[in-house]
């Protein structure tokens, strides 16, 4: 479908670099299913969570040095509840990866195709702002994107089973003791897990904050609705433009 109207441009210069603004028909493309977009909020809400209540579980600063207090045990049942939300949310992501379209698909999380390789070097200079008018140009996600949320979801698989192998030690004689405690020597031993899963927290720090400054970026750059995307399932593209993925 055409659109009559061409969206936003955004300010008119970024970082000192004029910003031409958008020329020619658009096309308004779906994108993400509800499943998807559903799974990134709850997501986002449990990571956010999990975060908070594990920075204050690490360092109770608002409790003194007193670990088994009420408002401890209320922070560890958050973030708990919140590691059960992302796991379940992972389940349907990891379904959506058979059963959604095209751009949810596993293939759309991996750079599998040659020309991939190429146009993930291009996208790190379009970022670096690097010759950017010679950036490909995607439906879906780019190769650095690909790359970027697929080890992020490796990365939280590996923060849940480290969390709950901890959570496992606290109640020996339970299933998720049983489940878990043989991880214990993979790790070389608790401390060692608790490294890992706290190491691991500032990943997700760091990824938010770029993820929410691309998605942005990519509005004002291109003014193609990134951002609402995910709310409304699709966005806005250039009809005149080749994308690279745009016949699967």
């Amino acid at each position: 479908m055409t659109a009559t109207m061409k969206p936003d441009s955004g300010p008119e210069s970024l970082l000192g670099a004029r910003i031409p603004p958008p020329k020619g028909d658009y096309k308004w493309v779906y994108l993400w299913g509800l499943p998807i977009r559903a799974m990134h909020w709850i997501a986002a809400a449990a990571i956010t969570l999990l975060v908070v209540s594990g920075l204050y579980i690490g360092w109770p600063f608002f409790h003194g040095s007193d670990p088994s207090g009420l408002i401890m045990t209320r922070f560890r049942q958050v973030h708990f509840l919140a590691a059960v939300a992302l796991a379940t949310a992972a389940v349907v992501r990891i379904y959506w990866l058979v059963a959604g379209n095209r751009f949810e698909r596993i293939r759309a999380l991996f750079p599998l195709r040659g020309r991939d390789f190429a146009n993930l070097f291009r996208m790190i200079k379009f970022y670096m702002m690097i010759q950017p008018e010679k950036a490909p140009h995607y439906l879906g996600h780019n190769p650095l994107q690909q790359l970027n949320y697929t080890l992020t979801y490796v990365l939280a698989l590996v923060e849940v089973i480290t969390g709950f192998v901890m959570y496992g030690q606290a109640w020996p004689t339970g299933n998720i003791y049983a489940l878990t405690n043989w991880m214990l020597p993979v790790f070389g031993g608790i401390q060692n897990v608790r490294l890992v899963h706290h190491s691991l927290t500032w990943w997700f720090l760091i990824f938010v904050l770029t993820h929410v400054y691309f998605a942005f970026r990519s509005d004002v750059v291109e003014g193609g609705g990134t951002v609402s995307s995910i709310v409304t399932g699709g966005r806005y593209f250039r009809a005149n433009r080749h994308y690279e993925d745009e016949h699967g």
